[in-house]
């Protein structure tokens, strides 16, 4: 792209065609002030600030929406412009409240610092002054019409970076006001509570409620870190004042989000001083739980681990790591469990989500990641979203995909219910819960009918290309149609929009994994995305959005029972090997326990004592009373948490970890970006990081975790593990690495696969439909569905007061019509029954659900989903199948 010489002040300059001045002024540190822009949102020129003189121009053009042309001469700060600059502040602050000293925006008002700069007072323009009525009626937002300068870009940041337009000017003139339709109150509106709106406003009109009145900018420290809840893997600025956390502001140079957050993000973190935080060491005394020191606690734990060792054999002890806690963390876990202990029996919530991907793609593609990255999306041409609800369980990633359709991007959505992306789609397929396998081939068939495959493609990069096409000859469109209840002109649709794309990319979660064939889901896409060469290069792909914040590193740290660090395989010898002269121990060469299998092993007592960190599975396991009996079966349980779980209720010993604000370390997100975890506060009471905790017991059991930091941890896991072998904290940043990292030169991988798959030649696999294990019958005619909601992440945000204030309660869903037939009404409570287990719930009659079905969060212990869902697990990874299961429901007697 040619350059642009121009002249700004005095200063000739040259900088890219197709730039504004105003951002040719800011690349050469020449200061224009300005209060309706921002640099990631559209320019409006409605503020009028930044207006300078150009030679030529006969009035003042706003220099944020003026292009720079050849040999411009510009300035920017002489007698006119600034005389013209004070009468546009004077206007704005005569309609102003000067409450400045009590205002929570003062230190960070762009209005008050220009007023200073250009000596504005306020006294100039006297008149009427607004009284309207301050919005104060949410948990999360503090809305002040009055202070509004009308700039617009809580506006232009809600349609353009969140595509909700749920804010607009209503009134002209003096009367001009910014809100919800109908200036309702947020909480009445549409609002999703994201926070883009404050994050964006230059004044005190919108202001963060939970921090208000809790300390003035310039006594806040912040620190930048990684959100604790979903994969996207955002980073904010946790905001420390007087050594405690306030509340969360965005950080503009985020790598994945930018200012963008979502509710849970912006305002759940007060769940850090929730008073269900563990501040101490419990032991069951008497069957009662009571506080104990640290040295009694851990001594006890040490004990216990070797008599039960000593006894009955390490593989009679098993331990649950965590995806909430760092990669670090879990690196130690299971260096523990396999260079101390002595087993394999390590594993961890991946389990019940994802481990079909990591089996899935392994197989398909070497690699069981996702292959592109997040900041694709927003150019994406196509995107085929399956299984997931990005906008509710992973919504930074749904506001890329909406930025996306804004940009003219296609949208196929195939899901049983009706989510919000559903309705700005291209293509919504209602599938049949649990028949993806036959819609995919079918799709497939069509494709194949049409002549749409990459065939240089499937030639140069793949192999067993000719058994998968006669399978696929099993599935003609009418067959698939019967089986899925999607009609075949929609089957049709969808192979044209997905094949005949330059490039498409493939998005999915748990409702693909979280079935008895959810490894099959998973190759079924792997084999499409390869049919039509999407894979390997930008803007396609197969791109798992992976659950909870590390979930990703917790697989790649080995918390896995068949795989040591960087998915190197427990029964290689050489892998064997290499981690025994690392560790200086013998270790066993079986692969260990899965998850599943600990319970049923617990209750025939082949399984002793188990250590579980940051885990709570008798609320997150399917068929929790099973789960629940196999913990309470155990001679020893071991619980590391931060809150007071219903897991941990059932210990022998509680230890209580630091939450995400008080240890550092790292995550690891869904596209493979490896992120500091900074410490910003001091660990609440008498807490403890985990990566302490699991040293003290390496110590007391005769093998010394001698790490003095969490950077210590790492050097290890990259000198162990090829993926991460270029990664430090020092090389992490601020933006973070994408793995594979194999040296300290490389810069990271933004794309998978692109000369050759990490097997080398891609797989396709021939793969059969088999339905759900278990179907809706005569006694229980529904089909439950569990999914995640927007304002809440597992049970984790259930500590959250704010959000337990915003969203208290299970709603489940079912359709009008069955409600009607069974004389519901909506809110009603009413009893869930399945073959396991019964809750009581209220209701929500939306037509979001087809008939036959209901659907659930698990988010609320007050009202445990998974005491209905099904045991029954996918043949190669073992995740429970959460996504289809028969129930009842009933009024109450």
């Amino acid at each position: 792209m040619e350059g642009i010489t121009l002249s700004i002040d005095g200063r000739v300059v040259t900088v890219p065609e197709g730039m504004t001045v105003l951002e040719a002024c800011r690349m050469h540190d020449i200061p224009v002030p300005t209060l309706c822009h921002d640099p990631e949102l559209t320019s409006a020129g409605a503020c009028r600030l930044c207006i300078v003189q150009i030679e030529g121009m006969r009035n003042l053009p706003p220099s944020c929406v003026t292009k720079v042309t050849q040999g411009m001469v510009v300035e920017t700060q002489n007698p006119k412009i600034r005389a013209a600059r004070k009468t546009i502040l004077e206007l704005l602050v005569a309609n102003h409240p000067l409450d400045c000293m009590t205002c929570q925006k003062l230190g960070e008002c762009a209005l008050a610092k220009y007023a200073y700069e250009y000596r504005v007072t306020g006294e100039l323009y006297k008149g009427e002054r607004r009284t309207l009525p301050i919005d104060s009626s949410n948990p999360f937002i503090l809305r002040d019409p009055n202070k509004c300068i009308a700039c617009g870009k809580c506006i232009r940041a809600c349609t353009e970076i969140q595509g909700r337009s749920v804010l607009d000017f209503s009134s002209r003139g003096f009367d001009v006001q910014v809100g919800p339709a109908f200036n309702l109150p947020y909480h009445e509106s549409e609002c999703v509570f994201c926070g883009s709106c404050v994050s964006v406003c230059p004044v005190g009109a919108l202001t963060e409620k939970q921090m208000v009145g809790k300390g003035r900018p310039w006594e806040v420290t912040k620190v930048q870190t990684t959100c604790p809840y979903c994969g996207t893997g955002c980073n904010f600025d946790l905001n420390v004042y007087e050594g405690k956390v306030i509340g969360v502001t965005s950080n503009p140079n985020a790598p994945v989000n930018g200012k963008a957050l979502c509710v849970k993000g912006r305002f759940g973190m007060d769940m850090i001083y929730n008073p269900n935080r563990l501040t101490t060491p419990l032991i069951r005394k008497d069957g009662v739980l009571v506080p104990a020191e640290w040295d009694e606690a851990l001594d006890l734990v040490a004990t216990k681990f070797k008599e039960i060792k000593d006894a009955h054999g390490a593989n009679s002890l098993a331990a649950l790591s965590s995806a909430h806690c760092t990669n670090e963390e879990n690196y130690l876990l299971q260096k523990f469990m396999r260079a101390i202990i002595g087993t394999n029996n390590i594993d961890h919530c991946a389990r019940v989500c994802h481990a079909p991907t990591v089996a899935g793609l392994a197989v398909s593609f070497g690699s069981g990641a996702s292959t592109n990255s997040f900041e694709e999306i927003p150019d994406a041409q196509v995107m085929f979203v399956i299984g997931a609800n990005p906008t509710e369980a992973h919504p930074v990633v749904g506001t890329k995909m909406k930025q996306a359709l804004a940009k003219g991007a296609k949208l196929i959505v195939v899901d049983p219910r009706q989510i919000e992306l559903a309705e700005s789609s291209d293509l919504w397929l209602r599938l049949r819960p649990g028949t993806d396998v036959a819609l995919l081939n079918g799709i497939m068939n069509i494709i194949l009918a049409n002549g749409w495959e990459d065939q240089t493609f499937i030639a140069e990069r793949t192999e067993d290309f000719d058994k998968f096409k006669e399978n696929i000859h099993n599935y003609p469109p009418e067959v698939v149609s019967e089986i899925t209840g999607v009609p075949v002109a929609q089957l049709e649709q969808a192979a044209r929009i997905y094949a005949t794309a330059e490039r498409a990319m493939i998005f999915y979660t748990l409702g693909i994994t979280e079935h008895t064939t959810g490894t099959d889901n998973v190759m079924s896409l792997a084999n499409l995305a390869m049919l039509t060469g999407n894979v390997g290069k930008k803007y396609s792909g197969v791109n798992p959005l992976r659950g909870q914040n590390n979930v990703q590193g917790s697989c790649d740290m080995g918390a896995l029972p068949g795989d040591y660090p960087g998915y190197q395989k427990v029964v290689n010898p050489q892998v064997q090997m290499k981690f025994e002269e690392a560790w200086g121990v013998s270790l066993d060469p079986n692969a260990g326990m899965m998850l599943p299998d600990m319970f049923p092993a617990a209750i025939r007592k082949d399984l002793r004592a188990m250590y579980i960190m940051g885990e709570d599975p008798v609320i997150t396991d399917a068929d929790a009373n099973h789960v629940r009996k196999g913990l309470e079966s155990l001679d020893f349980l071991v619980v590391q948490d931060i809150f007071m779980s219903e897991t941990a209720k059932l210990a022998d010993v509680v230890l209580p970890g630091a939450s995400f604000a008080e240890k550092t370390g790292t995550f690891t997100n869904a596209e493979r970006r490896v992120q500091m975890v900074n410490q910003a506060i001091k660990p609440i009471g008498n807490a403890k990081p985990d990566a302490e905790i699991i040293s003290e017991l390496a110590n007391r059991l005769g093998y010394p975790f001698l790490y003095d930091s969490s950077e210590q941890i790492m050097q290890e896991v990259a000198r162990l593990t090829p993926l991460y072998g270029g990664i430090s904290h020092a090389r992490l940043g601020t933006q973070g690495l994408q793995w594979p990292v194999p040296n300290a030169e490389h810069p990271g991988s933004k794309v998978l696969h692109q000369e050759t798959f990490s097997r080398g030649k891609g797989l396709f696999k021939a793969i059969a439909y088999q339905e759900a294990n278990e179907l809706p019958d005569e006694e229980y005619p529904f089909v439950l569905n569990t999914g995640r909601k927007l304002s809440h992440y597992n049970v984790f945000t259930q500590n959250s007061e704010a959000l337990e204030t915003y969203s208290p309660e299970e709603l489940a869903e079912i359709n009008p019509l069955d409600a009607k037939r069974l004389d519901f009404e909506d809110g009603e409570r009413v009893k869930v029954t399945s073959r396991r287990g019964e809750l009581e719930t209220k209701i929500r009659i939306t037509e979001r659900v087809p008939q036959g079905m209901v659907f659930m969060t698990f988010h609320y212990k007050e009202t445990p989903t998974n005491v209905l869902t099904n045991g029954a697990a996918d043949k190669v990874s073992k995740t429970y199948e959460y996504k289809a299961c028969g129930v009842k429901i009933t009024k109450i007697a």
